[in-house]
């Protein structure tokens, strides 16, 4: 539990955000509350009397200068994250404060890599990518599921949703994403990120996701961040991911409603399953995580990491994905509140409809 640390949270108004900014209150931090709408701050801090709000700008270094002033960390919930990550992990080494983000662009993501890995070492500062449902959820299961392994040959992660309500943001950094990618497809194959000519539509795919989910037909090559994070410390050369068939469209059918909140937390009654296949030559290990709103369950794994990061439970520095710079196990079974985690016997990988 935290001694009353401050904690920056840009976009904290924003919906994951929310979260964010909840789950640090609960474990006993102080949310710094950060954002570009000086308005939306302020209705924020009236929910919360007596924190402290400060506007900032991801095009302004000297207003995140300012924001950062005081913080022991920072969560960076603002997307599109093409936009924001680099500006506020500028600022956070500027700072010398460790960098947490929930980016689920697989562009931005490899930004953060490709052009902070050296600075963020050099500089002592742990920066966290993808440290939420998309990226670092799955990141931690298959470093789990590894267990003493040092190589495989595959790495299946298949996304169980029974429906995505996308929020506004998630929108936002999709098109972002896509105008990113001109009409290619991204894949780890070979060892390599690929993008390649889309080829008509994606491979429809029947998958055996444990009970009560069971049978459900998945999107081959829905592309997701752990193809960023996996292949960054785990020698693992095919990362392919998964998505249900109904979450899929869902996400692509115009005029989907956002989120709606059905409990005291603010959380949808929408729920997941995350089920990771690794393959090592003929044996395979699995393990699968469930649980209830994608986006409010990116507020404990992003608050679980500042924590650790703070008291020193870290294994690395530098620009690390989840896998690498903690105890994946240990990270899992203290999620124990928000998270269903189980090993399953060996299961096979999916089969064409």
């Amino acid at each position: 539990m935290s001694t009353g640390q401050m904690v920056a949270v840009f976009g904290a108004y924003g919906h994951t955000g929310r979260f964010v900014v909840a789950e640090l209150r609960a474990r006993g931090y102080v949310p710094l509350l950060l954002g570009r709408d000086a308005g939306r701050l302020q209705a924020l801090a009236a929910r919360y009397p007596g924190l402290e709000h400060r506007a900032a700008s991801a095009d302004d270094a000297a207003s995140l200068d300012r924001a950062l002033r005081g913080a022991a960390a920072v969560v960076n919930c603002a997307g599109p994250f093409a936009s924001t990550a680099a500006p506020v992990i500028e600022a956070a080494l500027r700072a010398g404060i460790p960098y947490v983000d929930v980016a689920a662009e697989i562009e931005a993501n490899v930004d953060t890599f490709t052009h902070f890995t050296e600075r963020a070492r050099a500089a002592g500062v742990a920066v966290v990518p993808a440290m939420a449902f998309f990226g670092g959820l799955g990141d931690l299961l298959v470093t789990a599921a590894m267990g003493d392994w040092t190589a495989a040959d595959e790495a299946h992660v298949a996304y169980g949703l029974n429906s995505w309500h996308p929020t506004a943001g998630t929108l936002a950094s999709g098109t972002v994403s896509r105008d990113r990618r001109d009409g290619r497809r991204v894949r780890y194959t070979g060892g390599r990120l690929e993008y390649h000519l889309a080829d008509g539509d994606l491979p429809t795919l029947e998958w055996d996701f444990p009970a009560p989910l069971g049978r459900r037909p998945v999107f081959g090559g829905f592309t997701m961040a752990d193809v960023v994070t996996v292949p960054s410390h785990l020698s693992i050369p095919e990362v392919r991911t998964y998505m249900t068939t109904d979450a899929a469209t869902d996400l692509a059918t115009p005029g989907t409603p956002a989120p709606a909140a059905v409990d005291e937390l603010g959380r949808s009654a929408q729920t997941f399953t995350v089920d990771v296949v690794v393959r090592s030559g003929g044996t395979r290990r699995r393990v699968v995580a469930s649980g209830r709103d994608i986006y409010a369950v990116s507020a404990p794994l992003a608050v679980e990491a500042v924590d650790r990061l703070l008291d020193g439970r870290t294994r690395t520095t530098g620009v690390a994905a989840a896998g690498a710079i903690f105890d994946a196990p240990d990270f899992l079974r203290a999620l124990s509140a928000h998270l269903t985690v189980e090993q399953h016997a060996e299961s096979g990988v999916p089969q064409p409809v």
